[in-house]
């Protein structure tokens, strides 16, 4: 296909439809990013084998779709199909999906024998190493599973949770309080007479450095913070 056009493909029952699209709004409709499916076709034809110009017949489509409407059988086709990316799409889209990766293993995962996450560029280059699959279209929670197992033959990784004590001068309370419910999860709070905040919050172990930062710019280094566990 060339830069101008790509095909989706849709199987149902054995049968194959598919439909030709604009690679660049095709790949915008399935991200979500417009719902206009007329600015994606090429034309409304519906066919068993574009390659072929091979039109799905009348009774096939009322058969799989229930309707003969070209929409509304585009659309389906296109939500629930596969996208035939273009060599630029898929790149662009894994380089993207990798780097998604990379941060989510850098901030939930550690090296077990210092307790600190693995730079990024060491999980990159482990990920090079691996020769780990990256799927553009599944979401890192979907995928994240196996990429680790393939990854832990070349770097030793684990997951792991602190519990920290902390506690926040009143002052600085309202600016602290967004800080430890974006990092992690909040198990005890205990709100002083005072107005300070004593808390016990549960982080990845990774993320214990960037929080220590972030807590120590909003509170200008007043926060007191150790580890329970």
């Amino acid at each position: 296909m060339s830069d101008k056009l790509t095909v989706v493909k849709y199987t149902f029952e054995g049968e194959k439809f598919e439909i030709l699209v604009k690679p660049d709004p095709a790949l915008d409709y399935k991200l979500g990013k417009i719902k206009d499916i007329s600015s994606v076709l090429v034309s409304d034809e519906i066919y068993q084998n574009s390659g072929e110009g091979t039109r799905a017949s009348s009774e096939k489509l009322q058969k799989a779709f229930k309707t003969e409407d070209s929409m509304i059988i585009a659309e389906k086709i296109l939500r629930k199909g596969d996208l035939n990316l273009t060599t630029e799409q898929r790149r662009k889209m894994i380089a993207e999906k990798r780097k998604q990766l990379i941060t989510f293993i850098a901030k939930t995962f550690v090296d077990p024998r210092s307790h600190l996450p693995h730079p990024p560029l060491r999980i990159e280059q482990a990920m090079i190493d691996a020769r780990t699959s990256i799927d553009p279209f599944k979401s890192v929670e979907e995928q994240i599973k196996d990429i680790v197992e393939g990854l832990r033959s070349i770097i030793p990784l684990k997951s792991e949770n602190l519990l920290l004590g902390i506690s926040i001068p009143a002052q600085y309370v309202a600016k602290s309080y967004s800080v430890l419910k974006s990092i992690g999860i909040l198990k005890k709070e205990d709100w002083q007479t005072n107005g300070s905040l004593k808390a016990i919050l549960e982080i990845p172990a990774a993320a214990r450095p960037n929080m220590i930062d972030r807590l120590g710019a909003v509170t200008k280094g007043t926060a007191f913070v150790e580890v329970l566990k």
